[in-house]
């Protein structure tokens, strides 16, 4: 697995465009976005974070919801970033 740009960096714009107004949060293509950015297959993904390619698939897709709990191991665990969720009220 190659070092490249730091994960908060491959994440920046999509993080810009989640602020909008009416905009939804499609976290799975920005989780395809970082770990492309790091060279990993979904495979490799997987494996480390204990879960089936195709579930990885279906994630980066949009076609499954998934949990905070999965959203920190896929993040943390797979691809060594840090999840940061902030509430503006």
């Amino acid at each position: 697995m190659k070092k490249n740009k730091p994960l908060a960096a491959v994440m920046e714009r999509p993080r810009a465009q989640a602020k909008s107004p009416g905009y939804a949060i499609h976290i799975g293509p920005m989780l395809k976005q970082a770990r492309r950015s790091k060279q990993m297959t979904q495979q490799e993904l997987a494996d480390i974070i204990s879960k089936k390619r195709t579930y990885i698939s279906r994630v980066e897709n949009d076609g499954s919801n998934i949990t905070l709990k999965t959203l920190y191991e896929i993040v943390e665990k797979g691809l060594g970033g840090k999840v940061d969720i902030h509430l503006n009220m």
